[in-house]
């Protein structure tokens, strides 16, 4: 531990007396310093035990004393220690009265103990505490490494550390969930820090931080995990007192090693994305058994288990993507669960187990993002329970859904969902406008050039379905004078009307270009 007044005056080569502020024994020295200014606070740092013997001081004039006290006492001076037998034979009582109001302890030096000899203690005992701290710390880091390389991983290490800080630790993943927490009970305590640790994982790495609002009465500290750019997990510890500087070494030890670990697992979870990408390929080009071959024991019983298929369609934030993954791969592995997470395009594809935590956690994400935001938000796609023979239609179904729950603005809709609703929602998209008004381009320019409404005939003899009594009656117009105008629309658009392709792709283009049109 660090020297305080009392060790100091507990020493037994320096003979020194109390003569005040017996209560305050237990301040930590951080130096001794001898000063003989009658104003020393400029050169003093805080922490300090002040050695004088009154050379230049007016030791006999009380308010003199007084403000030299109060500029010790504000500047941090824990004590102040007199030498007697030197300049004065004993304490002059106007200096005593002096820290005895203020508080200040005050050390009496007797005058065979040199100020030298304090400070060489002080020095010691400093020291003494560093290469304690220094091999406690390597000691710590023996521990947690021995820890996170048994059978318990992570749990081991932050128990270790737990008891090696005497308070609790946890680790989170990205989302600002709770992943592990030591003792047992840390976690519910952890889980009230969230927004804290988003707001430290959107920082630069390596950061830290302290909680601001800490649960329990806690002083928690964050730091972040990893090595790249953004963080891969975030630490909290929490004690009842700043750390000391041994439980700031196994601090340090704990953050390195599971840097060491989540860079490990880092390249493990490439290496199993690359192998994910391949058995998703198989199973959504109806290759089954081919995936079961390819994915061994990989992904457990999973795809032996009626499955979900999801499909997250970005959007402009990419950091969504990884939130959703990391939130629905740490929920998986919370549980116990396998999931098969595999980047599609721009998009990512999840299959897990129908029922399970990972889809619980994408329909919480969907909760929680009660809006897909096409600025930047994802759009979700589910698929309806299935198998692994039929995965490859539920991937279609998943995908689907997803472009859906982007027309729609939502977060998540299910395949079973998609019939729900207008299609003519579906026809909101440039690349469909676009190809609806090369299909009635024509027909516009021939209506522009005033020889005949085109367009609105054709609307009307679609919207009642060929009924060419109906339509001319909806028009103002005599059927022959339809009949005559459905012809020039064959002629210049050179298409048969009795085909129900074309029929479809005109009413449908006709939606999409004027969709709020009345009928």
């Amino acid at each position: 531990m660090q020297p305080t007044l009392a060790t100091l005056v507990q020493h037994t080569t320096l003979k020194l007396g109390v003569l005040a502020g017996e209560d305050r024994l237990d301040a930590e020295v951080r130096w001794a310093h001898a000063s003989e200014l009658a104003d020393p606070v400029p050169w003093l740092d805080g922490g300090e035990l002040l050695l004088v013997t009154g050379l230049q001081l007016p030791v006999h004039d009380e308010a003199e004393m007084r403000a030299y006290v109060a500029r010790l006492a504000a500047a941090g001076v824990v004590g102040l220690g007199f030498g007697v037998g030197v300049n004065h034979p004993e304490v002059p009582p106007a200096l005593l009265t002096a820290v005895r109001e203020a508080g200040l302890p005050l050390l009496e030096v007797p005058r065979r103990t040199p100020f030298m000899a304090i400070s060489k203690a002080v020095s010691a005992a400093i020291a003494a505490e560093q290469y304690r701290a220094v091999t406690a710390g390597f000691a710590a880091q023996r521990e947690l490494t021995s820890a996170a390389l048994s059978a318990g991983g992570h749990d081991a290490l932050l128990e270790r550390l737990a008891v090696q800080v005497g308070g609790w630790a946890a680790l989170y993943d990205l989302s600002g969930s709770v992943t592990a927490a030591a003792p047992c009970w840390a976690g519910r305590r952890a889980a009230k820090l969230a927004a804290e640790v988003r707001r430290l994982a959107d920082r630069p790495a390596p950061s830290s931080a302290v909680c601001a609002t800490a649960p329990e009465d806690d002083r928690v500290e964050l730091q972040s995990v990893g090595t790249g750019t953004l963080p891969r997990a975030v630490l909290a510890i929490g004690t009842d007192a700043a750390l000391g500087t041994a439980e700031r070494y196994a601090v340090q030890s704990a953050v390195a090693v599971l840097t060491l670990l989540t860079e490990r697992s880092g390249a493990y979870r490439a290496a199993e994305a690359r192998l994910g990408g391949a058995v998703l390929r198989m199973l959504v080009s109806g290759e089954p058994d081919h995936a079961r071959a390819v994915a061994g024991q990989l992904y457990g019983g999973l795809l032996d288990a009626p499955l979900r298929v999801l499909v997250a369609a970005p959007g402009g934030d990419a950091k969504a993507m990884e939130t959703l993954s990391t939130t629905v791969e740490a929920a998986a592995a919370r549980a116990g669960e396998s999931v098969l997470t595999a980047v599609d395009g721009d998009g990512l594809v999840l299959v897990a187990a129908d029922g399970g935590a990972a889809v619980a956690a994408c329909l919480a994400y969907a909760r929680e993002e009660p809006r897909s935001r096409t600025e930047g938000g994802l759009a979700l796609g589910m698929s309806a329970t299935t198998g692994l023979s039929s995965a490859d239609r539920a991937y279609q179904r998943a995908r689907e859904a997803a472009l859906v729950a982007r027309r729609r603005g939502r977060t998540l809709v299910e395949s079973d969902d998609v019939g729900a609703g207008s299609m003519v929602t579906l026809l909101a998209d440039d690349a469909v406008r676009a190809f609806a008004d090369g299909m009635l381009r024509a027909l516009r320019e021939h209506d522009e050039h005033g020889r005949g409404d085109l367009v609105a005939s054709l609307r009307a003899w679609l919207a009642r379905h060929g009924q060419w009594d109906a339509a001319a009656a909806d028009l103002g117009v005599h059927r022959h004078t339809l009949r005559y105008r459905m012809r020039r629309v064959e002629e210049i658009l050179d298409r048969s009307l009795d085909d129900p392709d074309v029929r479809m792709e005109l009413w449908l283009s006709l939606k999409a270009t004027t969709p709020d049109r009345p009928e």
